[in-house]
């Protein structure tokens, strides 16, 4: 069984920033191994436009974005390591149906016998917001359904099939996709897709955002 346990000074902090902030609180837990959702409340998973086991197995950068791509990553390495009991960071989310939305996220430490076993995950909306997205990540049709082809593990083979071109002719197209985002490989790509945010968070099989599409 995992214990929770805060230190006094850890627990003053995020008691503190809570009580400044009234906003209603949504709660979940996640893995520090992985930075995957282990478990959630419905409305935690109702921001993204998930149920709560929808949301389970989903990594928690994937959900969520603070700054740059490696910033939530960081700062949970160093609750992982011991080096900090919480953390807050104000994070952008993106629900299912293409929405953003702005958020404090608090992730406070859970200790075990063994050390830092989880994350709980205390998010507060702020409400709705416009993140206009670059030009040069907008995808054709055809490019965005190549990289959801590639995101779920399909061959050179399945996606000729599947999208009626020739084996050259995807591998051509992959590799223009490798190119323009500076992937060395396909794993790579699909590694990069997710940190640029151009899949809608949640979805499985993976589906570029529409707003992307042109």
């Amino acid at each position: 069984m995992v214990t929770k346990s805060l230190t006094a000074s850890s627990t003053a902090g995020v008691t503190a920033g809570a009580g400044a902030n009234r906003r209603r609180t949504y709660t979940a837990h996640a893995s520090t191994h992985d930075m995957t959702i282990t478990a959630a409340e419905s409305d935690f998973a109702a921001r993204f436009g998930l149920s709560p086991g929808q949301i389970c197995g989903r990594a928690l950068s994937d959900l969520l974005q603070a700054g740059p791509p490696t910033r939530l990553r960081d700062r949970v390495a160093e609750l992982s390591e011991g080096r900090a009991g919480w953390f807050t960071e104000r994070v952008t989310g993106r629900h299912a149906g293409g929405r953003a939305f702005a958020a404090d996220l608090t992730a406070i430490a859970v200790t075990g016998a063994a050390g830092t076993a989880g994350l709980v995950l205390l998010l507060h909306p702020l409400g709705e917001v416009d993140v206009p997205r670059p030009r040069e990540l907008t995808l054709s049709a055809l490019d965005a359904r190549m990289l959801e082809g590639v995101a779920v593990g399909a061959s050179t083979v399945q996606l000729a099939a599947r999208l009626y071109l020739s084996r050259q002719g995807v591998e051509y197209r992959v590799g223009l996709l490798l190119r323009r985002f500076d992937a060395p490989n396909r794993p790579a790509l699909v590694a990069r897709a997710h940190a640029l945010g151009l899949f809608a968070p949640g979805q499985w099989p993976p589906q570029v955002l529409p707003d992307l599409v042109e």
